[in-house]
């Protein structure tokens, strides 16, 4: 069973791409169910027995829209900040993925963080994918770009993430790619994968996990060299890692995760 905590506002737009998104990983992950949560904070000043799943647009049409494509739902309503309602439902249910939606900035094709995304990004340990209002999704095998740094750690936390994926039944691949930065000019050192070690251990793990690996290294700008790659291999979706904050068991956003959940067509998933 893969479990996925899907976290709905009123916005009826953005929860119809986090259902899609469900809907989607369904296709090539045996097993998937889904609770739909809605969450009444504080601000509206009322509680979760005072509110009917029902009357909740946008937390219906995710939930009727995940069932249509075959999946078990179980609609929840409950009370109390967004965020630590999100994380403690999550913990409670033991899921493997929360689903969040982003939001569009009007009149450019960025993706904004809200300050609930952000606070559940940075507050779990459990994979967290944003999918955005614009996010595109691919076909058939689920195609995933593992963009690494130099962190052996942080690499094989993104690579545990794409294999629970495959270990639940997914038909899954993946590109582990990684990008000397700025060295796509005239007379740049050679870009050698077997020289970075985080990236050779990410794809030696993937590797046996019985996972396709396609291996890259190139020189560039990171983001915009990461956003290329996932758009010419039409991936499902980016897996970013997340950094550990010293002292305390808090996942933050390095900048180029960030940079890259601001700027993708396609799903981010923050692995942690």
């Amino acid at each position: 069973m893969y479990r996925l905590l899907v976290p709905v506002d009123r916005d009826i737009g953005r929860a119809v791409h986090q259902s899609r998104y469900v809907n989607r990983l369904a296709e090539t992950v045996e097993d998937v169910e889904a609770t739909v949560l809605f969450v009444v904070t504080p601000e509206t000043f009322g509680r979760a027995e005072d509110v009917e799943f029902e009357e909740v647009d946008a937390a219906v049409e995710a939930a009727d829209t995940i069932e249509a494509a075959g999946v078990d739902v179980r609609r929840v309503v409950d009370d109390g900040g967004a965020a630590e309602q999100i994380v403690r439902t999550a913990d409670d249910h033991d899921v493997d993925e929360i689903v969040v939606a982003g939001r569009d900035r009007s009149g450019v094709a960025r993706v904004l963080l809200g300050s609930t995304v952000n606070d559940v990004v940075v507050s779990t340990e459990r994979p967290v994918t944003v999918t955005g209002e614009r996010v595109v999704l691919g076909e058939g095998v689920r195609h995933l770009l593992v963009p690494v740094d130099r962190d052996v750690d942080r690499a094989l936390r993104q690579t545990a993430y794409v294999s629970s994926l495959h270990e639940a039944g997914g038909d899954v691949e993946a590109t582990v790619l990684y990008v000397f930065p700025h060295q796509d000019y005239a007379g740049a050192p050679s870009h050698v994968f077997a020289e970075v070690q985080s990236a050779v251990e990410a794809a030696d793990d993937l590797e046996a996990s019985g996972i396709p690996v396609e291996r890259v290294a190139v020189g560039g700008e990171v983001v915009s060299t990461i956003l290329d790659a996932a758009e010419e291999r039409d991936v499902d979706g980016i897996v970013m890692g997340g950094r550990k904050r010293s002292g305390v068991q808090k996942v933050l956003l390095g900048s180029t995760s960030l940079d890259a959940v601001l700027s993708a067509q396609r799903a981010i998933t923050i692995a942690g």
